[in-house]
């Protein structure tokens, strides 16, 4: 028997020497290793006669946590590759902090924090989505998704940066105060949420179009690189487990080398940013010294597994093999894989298990389902079967051929995109046909960029306005004698 502790950091920023103490309670209790979740939050499992040890450790650290509860789900955010994978962005590290310090309540809901400008963390998973503005710097677009419903709703108004905690937790007390209404409700209805909200508290800016979210593309997250002038350092465990013992080492750099944060991303790695180059030793030793690998292939890398699931790990390595095997390429596709009737990941597919035998708590004789999200946008719910009820040793083709359905829908976007491009080329030369008009008997002309100054007519005046009584100044035929000709055509005439 065993159970998971869930401790929680906003938007997914740890504090170096919080999570040293967390990690020195944890060895007290005999915890060797501990994990990150989906939600950006730090997952210890222990052993049920250990629990309580750790529980008085915590709770003497002045450290929230829950035990086997998620009752209060993390805040998550792209905060953790600001710089890193997002450039021109008027969301700053400051901007993030600030609406974290605003958060003056635990949410019960989902809340997400997201810039426009990436797809690395996932924008709409949660029940209160924020994404930033591409337009409008300090406002953010709305997205809300009705507690236990696939219902989604767009805000027709943005929100002021200083006002987004506040309209989260107003939102949260409207949906709880009206279970019946917004909860688990299929047929929540998005303006009657708003039409409760009191609006005149907040600085609200009209949106002119919907949010515009970027296609999905997942950057290689894993590795010492360089960005700007300093380094960052993702870590992978194939595993998703960390070495208590490592990570200490790992935040006492930090302190040591002035790295005031570090950060948990939702595909459950640790990102370290603000490296010096004059410190890139102390973390080479680190990894050497812990064997860390670095550099796994990308199609690895691109799965999400529900939190403390050994069953999808076995499952995500059996279908990496087989994609390797099969030499198949993987990249910008997000695959999820899902054992549990309420759980949610990320994901353009889906892989979703079923007990054919259910009795009780006890499964077995299981079958994989093969979903795809509607265009496989992860933000999307991932509603299209691709295929149903296969067994395990068919499943990794199943998935190889949704893989290859994805990039021919990719194709066939492009086409559609170079397609319309061409449309509006071939319209935008239409438009740029200079036209001027031509007396049919002399075949003198009048151009409306040029006018007749020398008659009073000035440059710019349109044929149409010119006064009824005008003729041409060759043979002063009337204006009813001109023909509107195209100028191309008019160089091709033998005068």
């Amino acid at each position: 028997m065993s159970n998971t502790i869930k401790i929680n950091f906003k938007g997914g920023i740890i504090s170096p020497g919080d999570l040293y103490n967390i990690l020195v309670a944890a060895s007290k209790a005999g915890i060797l290793y501990v994990s990150f979740g989906l939600r950006q939050q730090l997952l210890i499992e222990i052993s049920e006669e250990r629990t309580n040890i750790l529980v008085k450790e915590l709770q003497c650290l002045d450290v929230m946590h829950e035990v086997n509860r998620d009752a209060f789900p993390n805040i998550i955010s792209s905060y953790p590759v600001e710089e890193v994978f997002i450039t021109n962005t008027w969301l700053s590290e400051g901007v993030y902090k600030d609406i974290f310090d605003a958060m003056d309540y635990q949410p019960r809901l989902k809340v997400n924090v997201s810039d426009s400008n990436q797809s690395f963390t996932p924008m709409l998973t949660g029940n209160i989505n924020w994404v930033a503005s591409s337009t409008a710097q300090h406002f953010w677009h709305l997205f809300i998704r009705f507690p236990k419903t696939n219902t989604v709703y767009e805000w027709q108004q943005m929100v002021y940066t200083n006002d987004v905690a506040r309209v989260s937790k107003e939102i949260e007390e409207l949906i709880f105060n009206n279970k019946d209404r917004f909860y688990d409700n299929p047929l929540a209805i998005g303006d009657n949420l708003f039409v409760e909200l009191d609006m005149e508290n907040y600085i609200l800016k009209k949106a002119d179009e919907p949010a515009m979210l970027p296609q999905f593309n997942l950057p290689y997250y894993e590795g010492l690189n360089r960005y700007n002038n300093k380094f960052w350092l993702g870590i992978y465990r194939r595993d998703e487990l960390f070495s208590v013992d490592f990570l200490k080492e790992l935040c006492s750099i930090c302190l040591d080398t002035k790295i005031g944060q570090l950060c948990s991303t939702p595909w459950k790695t640790v990102i370290v940013k603000g490296i010096d180059e004059k410190d890139k030793h102390y973390w080479n030793r680190l990894l050497e010294k812990y064997q860390i690998n670095m550099r796994h292939a990308a199609n690895e890398l691109n799965f999400q597994i529900e939190d403390s699931c050994k069953d999808g790990l076995e499952l995500k390595q059996h279908l990496v093999k087989s994609l390797n095997n099969e030499d198949t390429r993987t990249f910008g596709v997000c695959i999820g894989i899902k054992t549990r009737i309420k759980s949610e990941v990320f994901s353009s597919i889906l892989i979703r298990r079923r007990p054919l035998i259910k009795f009780w708590k006890l499964e077995a004789l299981f079958v994989y389902d093969v979903l795809c999200a509607k265009d496989f946008n992860p933000n999307e719910r991932t509603g299209n079967v691709f295929s149903k009820n296969n067994p395990k040793f068919f499943l990794a083709e199943q998935v190889r051929r949704a893989i290859v359905s994805y990039y021919q829908h990719r194709a066939n976007e492009t086409e559609l995109v170079v397609s319309k491009e061409v449309k509006k080329e071939i319209e935008k030369q239409k438009q740029a046909i200079e036209y001027v008009y031509q007396c049919k008997h002399c075949f003198s002309i009048y151009d409306e960029q040029l006018g007749e100054p020398e008659n009073g007519i000035a440059a710019k005046t349109l044929f149409n306005s010119l006064p009824e009584n005008f003729v041409c100044q060759t043979c002063e035929a009337g204006k009813e004698d001109f023909k509107k000709i195209d100028l191309a055509e008019l160089q091709l005439q033998a005068i």
